[in-house]
């Protein structure tokens, strides 16, 4: 009997915790927080010691960059919500989550080429979202003829959808219900900062359904992120600029790269709420030295309700120091997340040149798609918060220096104004739309970015100026000239026949294009002083913008171009060639001009005197790369080729505009001598019609002058900011004007012509 009774209340016992492993597990996976169990709703940190808790991605996979990188989280959910919301916020906006380039975007769309429309505004919207509109209209893919778009925007302000912030707007179904070229969202792109609000800040709160659009959003986690459909957006300050941008704060590469401070941090704490553990914890790691971690809790209207014992010292604390000094003087800065996963500190850090220290599981970085942001960002996770410090300190100095200048790269090419975000989340969509003319990850993340290289051009990268080092490539060892000419006169003893008589000199002369800036007949039957096998081709054109174009008889890579009456030796253009075949990806000439501010006037003005450097070398005689006319063609605004036209004049100066732009360096200047150009007697101008050209304008009159200083300032509006780069650089011959043996010296005839 009593071996029964025991043998029951095992049994029972048995049952009974059986039944209490399933009511409690079921409980945690159902509804019950994480944190819950826990105590507190605080978060437990791993041990630093657990073996299952990754430390850092191999050295040898991605070179030290992703130190507790995203893909190991990929599938771990957010720590903050419990498990009954995490599977709710997989149903993600509208019905259509497993929308794919392939299934939810109709590329018939776009046979007729890349064309953006943006539907009329009708209502009120934003300034940025205004300024977003603005970039999309003046960009060289859009369209008004909606009939003619591959891809739609709306003119409907969706890029604050916080139901408590002043720009929210109302009934927004609606309104796009009515579009007549919705069509469910087909290829439309739907753009937006800030979703949800107060106390989740839902995602998925947009408060529409935005159907088969893809969405360009900030703040965007793994969870409802479309790969190759969404786009990742950047968060930026309403203080961005719209055009140009403020440069990055890196003026020079240090070596050491360590500067004063390690990491720092400076924001708000937030007291309770989604966000606030991770910044509450930041005081572990801080030790007021090099590692300067700063919080306030003054934060929403009732933060004095819930402050605690670390309060009052962490405010006084934080009123001490200057946000803008601490960037600048710190090699790594800390980005935790906000109330959102994306943080304002993200493009703070890029552009002060200190390497961001994400904080931020789950976050998708913006433009990720095309952006290896692992060049120039560590990745670190919310639940290793204490093994952050000795992560920073183990980066060596070559990869911080590569980093840092990664990530002035980055912020000046695709993050600096709204123009560029907008311009580069267009080419984002092109390179999906076009796969086989798609840019790869290289171009995307080496200078000088993919919005610079147009694959229209070739689709070899050995047929651009940048890469031929990188691909252990050399430049060819020939050249077209391309002569400008507005005088008729071809006698054997005229400035073009002289001309061509010096080029045919050259071994590098592959081909002489003449382009005639005239009304009057082509000359014909002319013998020119070359030999057979350079032929000379003449053109007429109607504008000096078509002396930049390059025509298909251009077949080099190497552009030399000329004025008809620019007086020059064959040793010139031989030096000037070999100097270019060094940098391709800049102007190498010989007469040089400069910008300068007037104070006064407040303006730019323009000066041919020979001073201490240059800043412009003019197309009268100078080698530039091909590629470079193409640009000019195809990638500057209608509008400056209108200026250019009106005036005809200033060509020469937007070309260096765009070279200096698109290349970030100065062009190069080469051996000095007083005068390029047909000797002139100012006091007989009006005696002489060869001193005239370019619309009757004389090249040394004020009004020429006038001409280009006005220019200069409206290249700078139109650039959003000022382009050209000072140099003091001149390059010479080997042994120029030594005294020595004429012999001895290759160039020997510069000597004399100088």
């Amino acid at each position: 009997m009593n071996c029964r009774r025991r043998y029951c209340l095992t049994l029972v016992s048995f049952f009974g915790a059986v039944l209490l492993y399933l009511v409690v597990y079921s409980g945690t996976r159902e509804g019950q927080p994480a944190a819950a169990a826990n105590g507190g709703g605080r978060r437990v940190f791993p041990r630093e010691d657990d073996a299952s808790a990754p430390l850092f991605v191999d050295d040898d996979v991605d070179r030290g960059r992703m130190f507790f990188g995203p893909d190991e989280g990929a599938e771990e959910q957010d720590m903050f919500v419990s498990p009954k919301v995490r599977r709710q916020s997989r149903q993600r906006i509208g019905h259509y989550h497993d929308c794919r380039m392939s299934n939810c975007f109709n590329f018939s769309l776009c046979r007729e080429g890349f064309k953006v429309y943006v539907y009329p505004v009708s209502e009120k919207i934003s300034e940025k979202y205004s300024e977003i509109l603005k970039a999309l209209r003046t960009s060289r893919y859009y369209t008004s003829d909606p009939s003619q778009a591959c891809i739609y925007v709306l003119s409907i302000d969706t890029l604050d959808r916080d139901k408590l912030s002043v720009e929210f707007v109302q009934n927004i179904q609606s309104q796009i219900d009515s579009l007549k070229w919705w069509r469910g969202g087909v290829n439309h792109v739907v753009f937006n900062l800030y979703s949800g609000t107060w106390p989740d800040y839902n995602e998925n709160g947009l408060g529409f359904d935005i159907g088969k659009a893809m969405l360009a959003k900030a703040s965007i986690s793994e969870l409802h992120y479309r790969p190759q459909f969404d786009i990742s957006f950047p968060l930026f300050h309403k203080e961005l600029s719209y055009r140009g941008g403020e440069p990055g704060f890196l003026t020079a590469n240090n070596v050491p790269p360590i500067r004063k401070y390690m990491l720092v941090f400076k924001g708000k704490r937030y007291l309770t709420g989604i966000g606030s553990e991770t910044r509450n914890s930041l005081y572990h790691i801080n030790n007021g030295q090099d590692i300067v971690l700063l919080t306030t809790c003054k934060h929403g209207k009732g933060w004095k309700n819930l402050e605690d014992e670390r309060c009052e010292k962490d405010n006084l604390e934080y009123d001490k120091w200057d946000y803008k000094v601490m960037l600048k003087n710190s090699t790594f800065c800390l980005v935790p997340r906000g109330r959102r996963l994306g943080s304002y500190r993200f493009l703070e850090s890029l552009q002060a040149g200190c390497i961001p220290v994400l904080l931020s599981n789950n976050w998708v970085l913006p433009f990720s798609e095309v952006i290896d942001w692992n060049k120039a960002v560590v990745w670190a996770d919310e639940r290793l918060l204490l093994q952050i410090p000795s992560i920073v300190r183990s980066i060596n100095h070559g990869d911080i220096l590569a980093m840092r200048q990664q990530t002035q790269f980055l912020w000046d090419t695709y993050f600096s104004s709204i123009e560029k975000i907008v311009d580069t989340t267009l080419e984002i969509l092109k390179d999906r739309v076009y796969q086989y003319m798609g840019r790869t990850s290289y171009v995307w993340n080496s200078v000088p970015g993919a919005g610079s290289i147009l694959p229209e051009y070739s689709q070899l990268l050995a047929d651009y100026p940048f890469y031929w080092r990188s691909l252990g490539h050399t430049v060819e060892d020939a050249f077209t000239a391309v002569i400008y000419a507005t005088d008729r006169n071809v006698l054997p003893s005229s400035p073009v026949h002289r001309l061509i008589r010096t080029l045919s000199g050259s071994a590098y002369l592959k081909k002489i294009l003449i382009l005639w800036h005239t009304q009057e007949p082509l000359p014909v039957d002319t013998r020119w002083p070359v030999t057979i096998k350079v032929p000379v081709i003449q053109k007429r054109i109607q504008s000096i913008s078509e002396r930049i174009l390059p025509f298909d008889e251009i077949e080099t890579q190497a552009v030399l171009s000329l004025d008809s009456d620019v007086r020059i030796i064959t040793d010139e253009v031989n030096f000037a060639f070999n100097v270019w075949k060094s940098f391709p990806e800049r102007i190498v000439g010989y007469m040089a001009r400069s910008h300068f501010w007037l104070e006064g006037r407040q303006r730019w003005g323009y000066t041919s005197k020979w001073t201490g450097d240059y800043s412009m070398v003019l197309t009268s005689a100078a080698f530039y790369h091909r590629y470079y006319g193409f640009l000019y063609t195809n990638l500057l605004p209608k509008s400056l080729h209108l200026v250019v036209n009106r005036l005809q004049n200033c060509e020469d100066i937007l070309m260096n505009f765009l070279v200096t732009h698109i290349a970030k360096y100065p062009p190069m200047k080469l051996a000095q001598k007083k005068s390029y150009k047909e000797a002139l007697n100012l006091e007989t101008l009006d005696a002489v019609p060869s001193a005239f050209n370019r619309n009757g304008t004389v090249w040394l009159s004020s009004k020429h002058f006038a001409q280009r200083q006005f220019c200069i300032n409206r290249f700078v509006e139109e650039f959003g900011y000022m382009a050209l780069q000072r140099s003091a650089m001149r390059f010479d011959p080997l042994l120029f004007k030594d005294p020595v043996s004429i012999v001895r010296k290759r160039y020997r005839f510069i000597d004399v012509a100088s």
